[in-house]
């Protein structure tokens, strides 16, 4: 199936690692280009060597990026674009949990909750979106978590801001509609990715990674049985940007296996 995004412009915030790193490869292998972020340069670095699999060296721009950081997002937006010559799709990947009750966050991690959460957000749109508009059009994936509908005590901070998330996608989503871009939502489950396998580094170092996987599908009841595979998201985001999805926006994909609650 031809998905339309041969010579397409992806940019993915936080596309070092994890889910935005296996879209980076799928993008790739579709023919389009890319361009990745990220805080730290050796894992940008290392990334941007992985991704030559997958594409040439003049399809991939990679950059350190704080993408809390307002000047920061906008110095790499503005290189993607001026590399590229435009931007088509913008991912906005990263992202990390804190864990804690509402009296043990702190209001420093809650506020950094907020500009990873939000905030970054915001400076992404605002920068692309002149890209977009120039391109004709665009869209714009925001991945999410299962915890923005249904919040777990444990974890207050990451399920509200994500909630105010999942709000800030359908808003955009009807704002920009009249700018030809579709905004969507990727909501993950349980995804084996850099996040989880440093916890279970952490918490089980000796366990056999698939006995870990295995167990914690099984303790946290997924009906399909068992954790999903950050390429399985990669490939929502796929989708969404392809000219398949050309009547979707306003939405939220799952990608979670039927878990009915959040983690």
């Amino acid at each position: 199936m031809d998905l339309g995004l041969k010579g397409k412009i992806a940019v993915i915030m936080g596309g070092t690692s994890g889910v935005g790193l296996k879209a980076a490869e799928l993008f790739l292998q579709e023919g389009a280009k890319v361009a990745i972020c990220g805080r730290n340069n050796e894992r940008k670095e290392k990334a941007f060597d992985n991704l030559l699999q997958f594409g040439s060296a003049d399809s991939i721009y990679a950059a350190t990026c704080d993408v809390t950081n307002k000047d920061d997002v906008n110095a790499f937006i503005n290189g993607a674009a001026a590399y590229f010559d435009g931007i088509d799709i913008l991912v906005n990947s990263a992202g990390q949990s804190v864990m804690g009750y509402f009296f043990d966050v702190s209001d420093e991690q809650w506020m950094e909750q907020i500009q990873l959460k939000y905030f970054a957000i915001i400076y992404a749109v605002k920068a692309a979106h002149p890209y977009l508009v120039k391109r004709g059009g665009g869209r714009i994936i925001n991945i999410n978590a299962t915890l923005a509908k249904e919040p777990e005590r444990h974890m207050i901070a990451t399920a509200a801001t994500r909630a105010g998330l999942l709000n800030l996608s359908k808003t955009l989503s009807q704002e920009l509609a009249a700018d030809n871009i579709l905004v969507n939502s990727v909501s993950l489950g349980l995804i084996r990715t850099d996040q989880w396998e440093r916890r279970r580094m952490k918490n089980a170092p000796d366990m056999d990674p698939e006995q870990y996987y295995a167990d914690l599908a099984k303790k946290r009841n997924i009906p399909l049985g068992r954790v999903g595979e950050a390429e399985e998201v990669a490939s929502v985001i796929i989708f969404l940007a392809s000219k398949q999805a050309s009547y979707v926006s306003g939405s939220t994909i799952e990608t979670a296996g039927a878990l009915g609650k959040a983690l």
